[in-house]
């Protein structure tokens, strides 16, 4: 999108917001918590990324629906009570005292890092879509994470779904996005009111399209 303010354009806390910005906030209201595990928010507030160009707003910030975290929690939950039968089990049984206790430790060390893991895994890996682009931030490891982006301009379609009971239940579905970038295809996985992403990033293509006509692009 282009960087030129039409009258349109207004001044928050010395910061001219662009005309397009002003116009998806006419439309998007804002949604979703302001917590640091919220999987939902438009307009978040303290929200930066690396890649983040000057004057880039985000406009949704997403990660996936926190029920996804159950099957892992639950098992977690079953892994801690191993411990508890291991005394039934003769290698374990036959062992001295001290040597059930390294090993009682090395598992429940092994559980931490199985949920610390998971729970990054979770909390990093995030989808964003801002004024100019969306992007996605794949959490590998502590060492690597890949981010992926495309202009907004580059959207070919978006389709949006969500099926079966607990995605029903829980408002939560996945959002596939076709580009003509690099990256053809974004996959935005479990993420919470996925409709609503969907009609925000239509939103978004209209009003591109708009400034394209309008002859506002770089």
């Amino acid at each position: 999108m282009a960087e030129i303010f039409t009258r349109g354009a207004s001044k928050i806390g010395g910061k001219v917001e662009r005309k397009s910005i002003l116009d998806l906030k006419k439309v998007v209201q804002l949604q979703g918590a302001r917590h640091l595990f919220t999987s939902f928010a438009t307009f978040p507030p303290s929200v930066v990324f690396e890649t983040q160009d000057d004057g880039e707003s985000v406009v949704v910030f997403l990660r996936q629906h926190p029920i996804v975290n159950l099957p892992w929690i639950v098992g977690a939950l079953l892994m801690l009570t191993l411990p508890s039968v291991f005394g039934f089990f003769p290698p374990y049984a036959n062992l001295p005292v001290g040597y059930q206790f390294v090993v009682t430790s090395g598992w429940y060390l092994f559980v931490t890092g199985f949920v610390l893991a998971k729970f990054m895994g979770w909390f990093f890996n995030i989808y964003l879509i801002t004024d100019e682009r969306v992007v996605d931030v794949d959490f590998l490891n502590i060492f690597f994470r890949k981010i992926s982006t495309a202009k907004i301009q580059d959207i070919q379609d978006v389709n949006v779904t969500s099926s079966g009971a607990m995605e029903t239940f829980f408002g939560y579905g996945n959002v596939f996005i076709q580009t003509a970038a690099e990256v053809s295809q974004f996959e935005f996985l479990a993420v919470p009111k996925p409709d609503v992403v969907g009609k925000i990033l239509n939103r978004m293509i209209d009003l591109e399209e708009q400034e394209q006509i309008e002859g506002r692009v770089k």
